[in-house]
């Protein structure tokens, strides 16, 4: 029985995609955010289960994060000067599957009796291969794969929450069930290092298999009917995104964004011990944390669909403002942590699942400007922003506790502890969301898209014709 034909979407786009294209391209969100769950929940596992020092494992993660970064910027450039005729993204996942596999598995295959010093290099080598290697050649080209992949804006946003959709679920079963299934998988109901490896053997597994299916379900047919973008020098290509005005917001508010995940991730349970006064209680905040999150998921395609891209975000900012103004006034009670509280938390999640669509849509938009999408250096440089931004907000918590004269073995907080804690948990992610809000009024690229995008189609057209 032949398929339905596809028609077009609320701009009159031709649509490309149906619901197994989708479920496929999700499938590579499930393998980055398996790669980064992992190593973000590794420290753990290093000083307990393998007897890693405490600070080995913090230095090899800043050196990782510090290297992570800058290979964005060059893979960018590589997948830019591609010539494959699968495409310029579509190959990396084919590349890249069994090298997925073989990272996640060598993250908890750490020998024992080594040296401290052949302990930090394997550390070293194995957090970079997954990181900086494997994580950062899947990402690049995934995050450009959508504007690749399809002109529809409608078909775009859909991919976006599918995305963040399966990529969540992936780090919520990293974040809350690695340790009780590795647990359950060690002797005795206590996790050993070869629990560690089998449930690590598992992950990689389905992640190589999404990776292959990925590859094979995702032609890119939008780039198909044109003529591939030239590789251009880095500093030209760096210079040329500065100047498209809605690279430059989507940049800072993504940055900002990022910002807010990090401060919020780490804050909790500051939070908890010392204002709510039982660290306990970060158990029932993470919980009630939850709801936001799969309320964000279910309404921002409607939302979406009826309010377009900028309104959306405007509208959850401005919850979050809200859920933030809120705490401000009450900041030591319980109640309103676990209701207002929730609001900026749910204010980011349609920015987690539209940062993709807005980046294709300013990725075209260079296009318009240069006739170059500059497709790699405008994900590398989104990405390199994104990575500096998260080790930042976690810095920032760091710095603002010693700059308070934080004691963890005092009974109380401080006054000034007390007001340091307030800052990173209330008042900072405030001003970022209020920030945030004023520069998306500024992206108004959606109202102007058809138009450009009949535009660049018209001089193509001509330059065809010569």
């Amino acid at each position: 029985m032949a398929k339905k034909p596809l028609g077009l979407d609320s701009m009159g786009i031709q649509k490309t995609m149906r619901f197994g294209d989708y479920m496929a391209d999700a499938g590579g969100q499930f393998a980055l955010n398996a790669i980064s769950g992992l190593v973000g929940a590794i420290t753990y596992f290093y000083t307990d289960k393998v007897g890693i020092a405490a600070l080995t494992a913090a230095n090899v993660a800043l050196i990782a994060k510090i290297i992570d970064a800058f290979t964005d910027l060059i893979m960018g450039k590589i997948m830019d000067n591609g010539k494959s005729p699968k495409g310029k993204c579509r190959p990396w996942f084919l590349r890249m599957a069994i090298p997925a596999f073989v990272a996640i598995v060598a993250l908890y295959t750490v020998p024992k009796g080594m040296s401290n010093a052949g302990q930090f290099a394997y550390l070293l080598i194995t957090n970079l291969l997954a990181s900086a290697v494997v994580y950062t050649a899947i990402a690049i080209p995934y995050v450009s794969l959508m504007v690749m992949r399809t002109k529809s804006i409608d078909e775009r946003n859909k991919m976006g929450i599918f995305r963040a959709a399966l990529g969540y679920i992936i780090g919520m079963v990293i974040a809350i069930a690695l340790v009780p299934i590795t647990n359950m998988l060690g002797p005795d109901g206590v996790a050993d290092q070869a629990a560690y490896i089998k449930f690590a053997v598992v992950v990689g597994a389905i992640a190589m298999i999404l990776l292959f299916v990925l590859y094979r379900k995702s032609e890119e047919k939008a780039a198909a009917e044109e003529k591939p973008d030239d590789g251009l020098p880095f500093m030209q290509s760096i210079g040329m995104l500065f100047k498209n005005k809605y690279w430059v917001l989507l940049l800072i508010v993504n940055l900002f964004s990022n910002i807010i995940y990090a401060l919020t991730s780490a804050a909790g349970t500051y939070y908890a011990k010392w204002i709510l006064g039982n660290d306990n209680l970060i158990g029932i905040m993470g919980a009630a944390g939850l709801i936001p999150t799969f309320v964000g998921f279910a309404v921002v395609g409607p939302m979406t669909k009826k309010l377009g891209i900028r309104k959306t975000l405007l509208v959850s900012f401005a919850i979050g403002i809200f859920g933030a103004l809120v705490r401000v006034f009450f900041p030591d009670n319980l109640i309103v942590t676990l209701t207002a509280g929730l609001l900026p938390s749910f204010a980011t999640i349609p920015m987690m699942c539209l940062s993709s669509p807005m980046n294709s849509m300013a990725t075209d938009y260079n296009d318009y400007l240069y006739g170059n999408k500059i497709v790699g250096m405008s994900a590398s440089a989104s990405s390199f922003g994104g990575k500096i931004a998260g080790g930042l907000g976690s810095a920032m918590i760091g710095w603002i506790l010693a700059g308070v004269g934080y004691d963890s073995a005092a009974a109380t907080a401080s006054a000034a502890v007390r007001y340091g804690i307030y800052s990173f948990s209330i008042y900072l992610p405030l001003v970022l969301l209020v920030v945030m809000f004023l520069l998306t009024t500024r992206f108004d690229l959606e109202s102007k898209y058809v138009d450009i995008m009949k535009a660049v189609h018209e001089r193509k057209a001509l330059t065809t014709e010569e």
